[in-house]
C-alpha cells in the first residue's frame, strides 16, 4: 500500500505494539502490590479509607488487565507474522519462558477473580487479603518470565549451533542467561516505582481539585513513601545494569554515553548534541564518573566505540533516551524526598499546591521513563535481534502487506485506548469516593472523607 520496506514496517509495527502494551504490562505488575498493601494496612489499622483504596484500585485494575490481554496477544501473533525467521531459529529456546509467562498471567487472573468476588465474604478479613498475594506473585512472575526472553536476545545462551540451527537446547540455561538478573531487577523495580508515582498523581490531582480529603491524603502518603523506596531500588538496579553492560555489552554503554575512544578515567557525558564530526557539543562532563559507573573505580578503563565494528554499533541517538530515563529517575527520588521532608516538618505543608503539582507531573514522567528505557534497551541491541547470531533484517518477514497490518493494529490500539479511558471515567467520576465511603462505612464522619 505504501510500498515501504517490510523490515522497516515490521520494526515500526512492533515498536508501536510494545510502546502501547508496556503501559498495561507495567500496571499489571505494580498495581496488585499496592492493592495488597492498602488492604493490609486497612485491616491492621481498621481504617476504612485504606480498604476503600484497595477496592477502587482493584476495580480500575480489571480494566487495564482486559486491555493488556489484547495487546499481549497481539505481541505473540506479531512474533510469528513479522519475525518468522527469528522464531524458526529461537522459537524452541524461548518457548518455555513464553509458556510460563502465559501460565503466570492465568494464575494472576484466576486469583484476581476470586479476590474481586469475595469482598466481605469472610469474617476474618485476612483470608480475603491472602487472595491478593497470588495476584501480586502472578503479576511479578509474568514480568520475570517475559524479561528472560528479552535478556536471552541480549546474551543468548543455552544451546549449541549446528547445520539446522540451534541444537542441544537447555531452556533453563537460556532463561538464566547473564542478562537476566539485572534486567529482572530493573523491570520489577521500575514497574513498582512507576505505578506508585501514577497512583500518587491521581491522589495529588484529586487534592488539588477537592482541597481536602482524608482518603486522598492517606493515598498520597502511602504512594509517595513507596515511590521514594522503589526509586532508590531502581537507581541501584540501574547501577547494576551499567556494570553488566560494561562487561557484556560494551557497545550499548559506549553508544549511550558517546564514548568513542577506550580510555581510563572516562567522563560521563550528560545532555548535549553531536556536531558534524560526531563530537559532543554543549554536554556536561562529569570526570571519571563513567569509569565508576562501569566498574566501580574512577580510574578504570572503559571500552570505546572505536573497538566495535562500524556495522555493529548501536545508533548514537540512544544517548538522548538514556539521559531522559536517568533524569526522570532522579526526579522520582527528589520529588517524594521533598514531600517526606515537608511531611516531617510541622511548620511546612506537604499538601501545598506547588508540591501537589510536582507530584501530578511524577506519574506521567515515570511512564515516559519506562518508554524511554525500553527504547534505549532495544535500540541499544541493534543491529542484532539475537545478539551475535541474527540481525534484524535477517529475522523479518518479506511480506508486502505489513503496512496493512500496521493500519489495522493502529486502529485497534486507538479503539482500546478510547474505550479504556471512557470506562475508567465512568467507573470513578460517576461514583465519587465520598459517596461510596458514606454508603459502605456510614460511621465515618463526612469531614474525614
Amino acid at each position: 500500500m505504501f510500498d515501504m520496506d517490510p523490515v522497516l514496517m515490521s520494526r515500526l509495527l512492533t515498536t508501536m505494539t510494545l510502546l502501547f502494551h508496556i503501559i498495561f504490562a507495567t500496571l499489571g505488575v505494580g498495581v496488585p502490590l499496592f492493592i495488597s498493601i492498602a488492604e493490609f494496612i486497612g485491616i491492621r489499622k481498621k481504617d476504612p479509607h485504606y480498604l476503600m483504596l484497595a477496592r477502587r484500585w482493584a476495580r480500575g485494575f480489571v480494566i487495564t488487565v482486559a486491555i493488556g490481554v489484547v495487546t499481549g496477544t497481539a505481541i505473540g501473533l506479531q512474533l510469528s507474522l513479522l519475525w518468522p525467521n527469528f522464531m524458526q531459529v529461537a522459537g524452541n529456546v524461548i518457548s518455555l519462558p513464553l509458556f510460563m509467562e502465559v501460565f503466570a498471567f492465568f494464575f494472576e487472573a484466576i486469583f484476581l477473580g476470586i479476590y474481586l468476588y469475595t469482598w466481605d465474604r469472610f469474617k476474618n478479613q485476612m483470608i480475603h487479603w491472602a487472595f491478593s498475594l497470588p495476584v501480586v506473585i502472578g503479576g511479578g512472575m509474568s514480568a520475570v518470565f517475559i524479561t528472560t526472553v528479552n535478556a536471552f536476545m541480549n546474551t543468548p545462551e543455552g544451546f549449541t549451533t549446528g547445520q539446522d540451527g540451534f541444537v542441544t537446547i537447555n531452556p533453563i540455561q537460556a532463561m538464566l542467561n547473564p542478562a537476566t538478573p539485572t534486567k529482572v531487577f530493573h523491570v520489577l523495580a521500575s514497574s513498582y516505582v512507576t505505578v506508585a508515582a501514577i497512583l500518587a498523581t491521581i491522589a495529588a490531582f484529586s487534592l488539588l481539585k477537592k482541597k481536602s480529603s482524608e482518603y486522598h491524603k492517606k493515598a498520597l502518603k502511602l504512594t509517595m513513601m513507596a515511590t521514594f523506596i522503589f526509586a532508590i531500588l531502581t537507581a541501584i538496579a540501574g547501577d547494576m545494569s551499567a556494570k553488566f553492560l560494561a562487561k557484556e555489552q560494551p557497545e550499548k554503554l559506549a553508544a549511550a554515553e558517546w564514548h568513542f575512544q577506550t580510555e581510563e578515567g572516562a567522563d560521563l557525558i550528560l545532555f548535549g548534541w553531536l556536531n558534524e564530526q560526531d563530537m559532543p557539543v554543549g554536554a556536561i562532563r562529569l570526570p571519571g564518573l563513567l569509569s565508576f559507573l562501569a566498574h566501580g573505580d574512577f580510574s578504570s578503563e572503559v571500552t570505546g566505540l572505536e573497538e566495535i565494528p562500524e556495522d555493529e554499533r548501536p545508533p548514537l541517538w540512544i544517548h538522548y533516551m538514556f539521559d531522559l530515563m536517568v533524569s526522570i529517575g532522579m526526579a522520582l527520588v527528589l520529588i517524594p524526598l521533598l514531600y517526606l521532608i515537608l511531611m516531617k516538618t510541622k511548620k511546612w505543608n506537604e499538601h501545598h499546591k506547588w508540591m501537589l503539582r510536582l507530584i501530578v507531573l511524577g506519574g506521567p514522567l515515570a511512564m515516559l521513563s519506562i518508554e524511554f528505557g525500553w527504547i534505549y534497551a532495544e535500540e541499544g541491541r541493534q543491529p542484532w535481534i539475537l545478539r551475535g547470531f541474527m540481525r534484524v533484517e535477517e529475522a523479518a518477514t518479506t511480506s508486502p502487506y505489513v503496512d496493512l497490518m500496521f493500519i489495522f493494529f493502529f486502529l485497534l490500539y486507538a479503539t482500546l485506548a478510547t474505550v479504556g479511558i471512557i470506562v475508567l471515567r465512568k467507573l470513578f467520576r460517576n461514583n465519587p469516593v465520598e459517596v461510596e465511603l458514606e454508603k459502605k462505612y456510614p460511621s465515618i464522619e463526612k469531614g474525614d472523607s
